[in-house]
């Protein structure tokens, strides 16, 4: 028995010896730095938030993981983190970091990501990144740096992912970014540019996705992102001057993604984007724009998602997406619109998620087709509701059962108010209005037809005016004939004829009043008002001018007639004129041989007839 518990003692102490060497073994190769903890197991030290003044000494040579933020690290000397050589992660965020000295981080060679947000650094001196040949990620942001200076990130060759953000940044030089040959994401946000660092990011040729936020740009010039034609994803956000981008702002980019939000644009920019054919995602949001024209985006084929949200909006015209047989998405919530009709679509069939909710809709024949695909379009649990008219107001779509939709989602066709006939009869220069008003629910639009039934806009010589009065400028003699006034809305159409008669200047008798006999504006047809003091129509007449340049002639006449009157009382006060004067002259000297050589002058002189 007693040598049973010797046997058992001896094993016992052969364990605990054996325990107690692989702990001391242990120890001895993975020492920890006071006031940090240690984890073996992931390889990882961490020191945060230990208001340390200095990095500290005695890191394990295996660790992997460093995270050295929120404390108060000022500077970080050459070579500071040498013999670290299988360091993975290093952060030193949220410090107050304002010098890093050139070689800092030499040695750190397998080092891939490396995070310094937060600190005070106010520029990075060409060759701090030496020796991170294998740095996939680099967080600078939140920092002071004014300027991205030449050869900044030479040293960083395989960095893929850069946040430059919440800089101070005023400057990037054209070389900045030379050497980041695969760069694919570049992050700017809330800088001090004023203008896109054009010459610095055509260094980037293997870019694919570029944020650009809340910077103080007010254009996009042309080819600002030339050379990047492996970029796929843009976006500008939150840049509130930026209201203009040039027609080829965009050429040369291949993009699938573009988001231009939180800016100053008023117009969908058409142009710039026409030519990306492979764009899928697109957004505009909370930009003042107030139409969607029609016909001006089919050559976005490839387009699945458009956003617009909580702009401006007032209006998308038929016609609108008409071309985009891919489109599947659309988020136009928050907006001013009273309406979406159908033939805004190419095709309603592939829409699967539609957003219409925080406008004002008008319940009517326009949002039927909205109403009846409510079960199978997906509304991103955000119903739409009807803002009037009054008796289905705040009702949302879903509250509407099939067989109340014919009577309470109605339409009332157009029709032409006043169909008095209006016949006008102007001479040559004359301004012309012709009125047309309608009804109808909802609201029609008024639209005119020339004689030839074209459509006339808005602007130039003849044009529409906002309250739908055709006006007729400086009226011409080809501008006679008939004009078609059409009301229409999405329950039909009514349209009202008016005449136009314009006689030219050749013709006129230039004795008779100014509206002969037979060319008078009807007193019985005020819908037609002419204008008779029109600046550009002649003022005056054959007589007139006769008058007026008499009365010219006889003045000048009188004017000379004075003149010479006063000059004959005036010489007659100066007494006898002559009518001869002499001149005395001295003729040139003459120089003889003979008589000694004597020098004889002679005198002269004439006499001139006055006149």
């Amino acid at each position: 028995m007693f040598v049973d518990v010797v046997v058992q003692w001896r094993i016992w102490a052969t364990l605990l010896l054996l325990w107690m060497t692989k702990f001391l073994a242990a120890g001895s190769s993975w020492p920890c730095p006071q006031r940090c903890d240690c984890y073996k197991e992931v390889l990882e030290v961490n020191c945060s938030g230990r208001l340390l003044m200095t990095v500290p000494e005695g890191f394990p040579s295996s660790v992997q993981l460093l995270n050295l933020s929120r404390n108060r690290l000022k500077t970080l000397s050459r070579r500071q983190f040498s013999g670290l050589a299988h360091l993975w992660e290093l952060d030193l965020s949220d410090n107050l970091l304002s010098m890093i000295e050139v070689e800092a981080f030499q040695g750190l060679q397998n080092l891939h990501t490396l995070r310094i947000r937060r600190n005070r650094l106010k520029i990075i001196t060409v060759g701090v990144f030496s020796g991170l040949s294998s740095l996939r990620k680099l967080d600078i942001s939140g920092n002071e740096i004014l300027v991205f200076l030449d050869f900044t990130f030479h040293e960083l060759s395989s960095l893929q992912w850069l946040e430059g953000g919440e800089n101070d940044l005023v400057f990037i030089s054209p070389q900045a970014f030379v050497g980041l040959h695969s760069l694919q994401e570049l992050n700017l946000d809330r800088c001090n540019l004023t203008s896109i660092p054009t010459e610095a990011l055509s260094q980037l040729q293997a870019l694919v996705r570029l944020r650009l936020r809340r910077l103080n740009i007010s254009v996009l010039p042309n080819y600002s992102f030339r050379r990047l034609s492996r970029l796929r994803s843009l976006t500008i956000s939150h840049c509130p001057w930026l209201d203009t981008l040039a027609s080829n702002s965009l050429l040369g980019l291949n993009l699938t993604s573009l988001t231009i939000s939180h800016s100053n644009l008023t117009t969908v920019p058409y142009t710039p984007i026409h030519h990306l054919v492979y764009l899928r995602y697109l957004d505009l949001s909370y930009n003042p724009i107030t139409t969607v024209h029609a016909n001006l985006l089919g050559d976005l084929l490839r387009l699945q998602e458009f956003h617009l949200v909580g702009g401006s909006l007032v209006r998308i015209e038929p016609g609108a997406f008409r071309g985009l047989t891919h489109l599947r998405l659309l988020n136009i919530s928050s907006n001013q619109l009273t309406t979406l009709e159908e033939s805004v679509f190419h095709s309603v069939g592939n829409l699967e998620t539609l957003r219409l909710d925080v406008n004002p809709l008008a319940c009517d024949c326009r949002l039927l087709w909205v109403v009846r695909r409510r079960l199978r379009l997906d509304f991103d649990g955000r119903q739409p509701s009807c803002a009037s008219p009054y008796k289905v107001q705040g009702r949302e779509f879903r509250d509407f059962t099939e067989t109340a939709l014919p009577s309470l989602f109605t339409c009332r066709p157009a029709r032409i108010l006043n169909r008095k006939p209006q016949e006008a009869r102007v001479e040559e220069g004359h301004t012309v209005h012709f009125y047309c008003k309608a009804d109808g629910d909802p609201s029609p639009s008024i639209s005119w037809l020339t004689p030839q039934l074209g459509a006339i806009s808005s602007t130039g010589r003849i044009r529409i005016l906002s309250n739908g009065t055709l006006e007729v400028r400086y009226a011409q003699v080809q501008d006679s004939g008939t004009y078609l006034c059409v009301a229409s809305n999405a329950a039909g159409n009514d349209s009202f004829a008016v005449g136009l008669h314009v006689r030219g200047f050749s013709s006129r008798n230039r004795s008779s009043p100014f509206y002969p006999g037979g060319w008078i504006v009807p007193s019985a047809l005020p819908a037609a008002n002419i204008s008779a003091q029109d600046p550009k129509a002649f003022p005056f007449d054959a007589k007139t001018m006769i008058i007026a340049v008499t009365m010219g002639f006889l003045s000048f006449l009188s004017s000379v007639a004075i003149c010479f009157v006063f000059m004959f009382f005036w010489s007659q006060s100066k007494g006898q004129i002559k009518h001869t004067a002499t001149i005395d002259f001295v003729p040139r000297t003459s120089t003889g041989t003979g008589g000694g050589g004597s020098d004889r002058a002679e005198t002269g002189r004439f006499t001139m007839k006055l006149i």
